[in-house]
């Protein structure tokens, strides 16, 4: 049914209906949470053998692991991410848990010391940064914590929208980079085309020191279907910009959130350049968290069979959202929707300006959602529109509750909306 195009009346009448059963919901005293992607307790137990490894902590060169050194990362667990994201070993650095550290780290070396021999940005009187939005929050939360100033960039089917960043970044220097998540994009599920990734690599670029920031973080987190993802460090290299590009993994979603490995991947000289500021920062991660890693998983293909159990875990969950949102919403002109293949998140578009309303109907009955606007810059959605629904966490019998009073609420925001529009 077309709520769009019914008459003042008769969307008086659905808004009282939409009403009573929202109120029944409120007398149910829920407390589910959609806040934020994380892995459930039954993708957690997927990894619980872990524990049993006893770690041989001798590396193959002979090192012990349990001691300082190795900077950069233990050898033979470069050779495993070497081989999952064919990405040369001497192009990498592996850390610790966290891959936004590692991003956090690197906006704050650029800050400090510059890169590729340019000016330091904090000496700079302005610094920009292109964001493909809607997009992940703490990528935005880091350069806002720099005072960058963040440019929105709408997304496409293929990517962000490249005529624009092409244009942009053509003309004005004091653009020093863009982020993305280039493989089942948060929130939307967006696979970058060859083109795109083309596009970025081979771009004209004002600043010399202009930096592609490559979150990979669903590099491998496919639930219905995988995609292949073209070499951007190749790309860029071919195209006599090798310096442009920092890449990031994480097993954060792959093995424990909170006990993963992450790494850093660029040319020779950035790494280069990275290792000797990081020398004077640190002795080393935890390697022996790393070869703990590596001994479970033992090679790309055991990290690949494990992702195919967490797809086996998450598709159910999936499922419940995709078929909730077409059985509730579908030709309501009250939102649309990506059908992701992979990745964490499933973004949907309410109708405009009704976002926060919906958000706040949610909480108001006991579900917890990702706040509305977080997906843009400085949390500020232009339209009011964009609401990220994350459905790892719950239960399947807690989702699709959640899932039931979300479409209701968005259906009762979008009544109260068109309402005032036509008073």
């Amino acid at each position: 049914m077309a709520v769009t195009s019914l008459s003042i009346e008769e969307l008086k009448q659905l808004q009282q209906q939409l009403q009573q059963e929202y109120d029944a919901y409120k007398s149910q005293n829920l407390a589910l949470d959609m806040s934020r992607g994380k892995p459930s307790g039954k993708q957690l137990d997927c990894m619980n053998s872990i524990f049993d490894i006893k770690v041989d902590y001798m590396t193959k060169a002979g090192v012990d692991a349990r001691n300082y050194g190795i900077l950069d990362g233990v050898p033979e667990v470069k050779e495993l991410f070497s081989e999952l994201l064919n990405i040369p070993t001497e192009q990498m650095i592996i850390g610790g848990n966290s891959s936004l550290n590692m991003m956090y780290d690197t906006i704050a070396r650029c800050f400090l010391f510059g890169t590729g021999g340019e000016t330091p940005w904090s000496k700079l009187p302005k610094v920009k940064f292109l964001c493909p939005c809607p997009g992940y929050d703490r990528h935005f939360a880091v350069t806002e914590e720099f005072g960058v100033e963040m440019i929105n960039i709408p997304m496409t089917e293929q990517g962000p929208d490249m005529d624009l960043v092409e244009q942009l970044v053509a003309k004005d220097d004091s653009i020093k980079g863009i982020w993305c998540v280039p493989l089942f994009s948060n929130p939307q599920g967006i696979c970058y085309s060859d083109e795109v990734v083309e596009r970025l690599a081979s771009m004209k670029t004002a600043a010399k020191d202009f930096r592609i920031m490559w979150d990979n973080a669903y590099g491998v987190h496919y639930v219905y279907k995988k995609h292949p993802l073209k070499d951007i460090l190749k790309a860029a290299k071919d195209a006599g910009n090798e310096d442009r590009v920092f890449y990031f993994f994480s097993t954060s979603k792959i093995t424990f959130p909170g006990a993963g490995v992450a790494l850093m991947a660029s040319s020779v000289k950035n790494i280069e350049e990275t290792k000797k500021r990081m020398g004077v920062q640190t002795i080393g991660s935890d390697k022996l968290n790393q070869l703990r890693t590596l001994q479970f998983f033992k090679d790309a293909d055991g990290v690949l069979r494990h992702m195919d159990q967490l797809a086996q875990e998450l598709r159910p969950k999936f499922d419940i959202v995709l078929k909730t949102l077409e059985r509730e919403l579908k030709d309501t002109g009250l939102a649309t929707w990506q059908s992701p293949d992979g990745g964490y998140f499933v973004s949907v578009d309410t109708y405009q300006g009704c976002a926060k309303k919906t958000v706040s109907l949610a909480k108001e009955a006991g579900v917890v959602m990702t706040g509305a606007g977080a997906t843009y810059p400085y949390g500020n959605d232009p339209e009011d529109k964009n609401i990220r629904i994350a459905p790892s966490y719950p239960t399947c019998e807690e989702l699709q509750k959640a899932m039931d009073l979300f479409c209701l609420c968005v259906k009762l925001a979008g009544v109260s909306q068109l309402l005032e529009e036509n008073k």
